[in-house]
C-alpha cells in the first residue's frame, strides 16, 4: 500500500465501473481480502443497484479531473476498470477542464481498438498520480481455475475444437477484435465482433432455427480466451450464468476459457447451470492451441 505521508495507509481501491455484475464481485472480493472499494460509476452504464451499496460516486464519460478529484478525496492510490462499456463516440464525451487539455492524446488512442483505448486511458489516469492495476492484483479469487468445473467432460473431438478456437482468437489478436469464437468439428461457426458474446450465441441459435447450422445439437464449443498483446490490467473475458444459458439455447456441447484470465461472476451458479444443462465448462491453458 502506498504511504499519505502522515503514516496512514490508502487502504481504498477505486472501481472504475461499467456496466453488468461484474463490478460488484470485485468489490465484494476485495472488501474480502480487507481493503476498501470506492466505486466510480459510470453514468449510463453502471448498474445503481451494484455501486451503490458501496462508498459510490457517479461520473460522467470524459470527467478525468472529477475522477481523479474523487480518487484522492477517497484515498485511492490505485483504481481498477471492470465492466461493460461500448466504446462511445466522441459526441458521447461530456468534457471538463483536464479532460479538455488532454483531448489530443484521446483523440490518438480513439484511432484503434479497444485495447488501444483503454491503454490510453489507463496512461493518463496513472499521469494523474492513481495507479491502475489488473483484477488478479486485488481479487485473483475471481478468476476461473484451470480444470474440469462440474460434472461434464470434453470429448476429444471438443478438445480440437478448443485447440481451434485458441489459434483462431490468437490469430486475430493483432486486428483486436473480439475474445470469443465458436468451433463445431474443426468448421468455425462464429467470431465475437462489436456485438459481445451474448449476443453472438443468440445469432448462432438464430442460425440453427434457419437452418444456417448443418451441425448436430450438442456439438461446438464456445471458447474464450484475452486477445494476445492486450494490456491484461482490464478487459479480461468474462462468464457469467446467462453465458451457459445461451450456449444451451445455441446447441453447443460446451464452454471452455482460459485459467487466470477469465473473471467469472457466481462460480457454483455457473457450474450448477452447466450441469442442469448437461454441458462441459473447463478452464484450459493459453498454450493449449495449435
Amino acid at each position: 500500500m502506498a504511504d499519505l505521508g502522515d503514516g496512514q495507509k490508502l487502504d481504498s481501491i477505486a472501481i472504475i465501473c461499467g456496466g453488468g455484475r461484474i463490478p460488484g464481485v470485485v468489490a465484494e472480493a476485495i472488501a474480502r481480502r480487507g481493503r476498501r472499494p470506492v466505486m466510480l460509476a459510470i453514468k449510463g452504464w453502471a448498474d445503481p443497484e451494484i455501486v451503490e451499496c458501496y462508498t459510490h460516486h457517479w461520473i460522467a464519460l470524459g470527467q478525468a479531473g472529477r475522477l481523479l478529484r474523487l480518487a484522492h478525496a477517497e484515498h485511492c492510490g490505485e483504481a481498477v476498470l471492470v465492466g461493460a462499456l461500448v466504446r462511445p463516440a466522441l459526441t458521447q464525451i461530456r468534457l471538463d477542464w483536464r479532460t479538455i487539455r488532454m483531448m489530443p492524446r484521446i483523440i490518438r488512442s480513439f484511432a484503434g481498438g479497444d485495447d488501444r483505448l483503454l491503454s490510453g486511458v489507463a496512461q493518463l489516469i496513472e499521469e494523474g498520480g492513481v495507479r491502475v492495476i489488473a483484477v488478479h492484483d486485488v481479487a485473483p479469487d475471481i478468476l476461473i481455475p484451470e480444470g474440469i468445473h462440474g460434472r461434464y467432460r470434453p470429448s476429444e473431438r471438443d478438445n480440437a475444437d478448443i485447440a481451434r478456437g485458441l489459434a483462431l482468437i490468437a490469430a486475430l489478436g493483432a486486428f483486436d477484435v473480439g475474445q470469443a469464437a465458436v468451433v463445431a468439428n474443426n468448421h468455425v461457426l462464429a467470431v465475437e465482433a462489436a456485438e459481445g458474446t451474448d449476443n453472438l450465441l443468440v445469432r448462432l441459435a438464430d442460425l440453427r432455427r434457419q437452418g444456417r447450422i448443418a451441425t448436430p445439437q450438442g456439438v461446438g464449443v464456445l471458447v474464450k480466451a484475452p486477445k494476445p498483446g492486450q494490456d491484461r490490467r482490464f478487459d479480461l473475458p468474462s462468464i457469467g450464468p446467462r453465458t451457459i444459458e445461451n450456449i444451451s439455447r445455441a446447441g453447443l456441447a460446451g464452454l471452455a476459457v482460459v485459467a487466470g484470465s477469465t473473471i467469472i461472476a457466481d462460480p457454483a451458479e455457473v457450474t450448477a447451470a452447466a450441469d442442469r444443462a448437461g454441458l462441459f465448462f473447463i478452464g484450459v491453458r493459453e498454450d493449449t492451441a495449435r
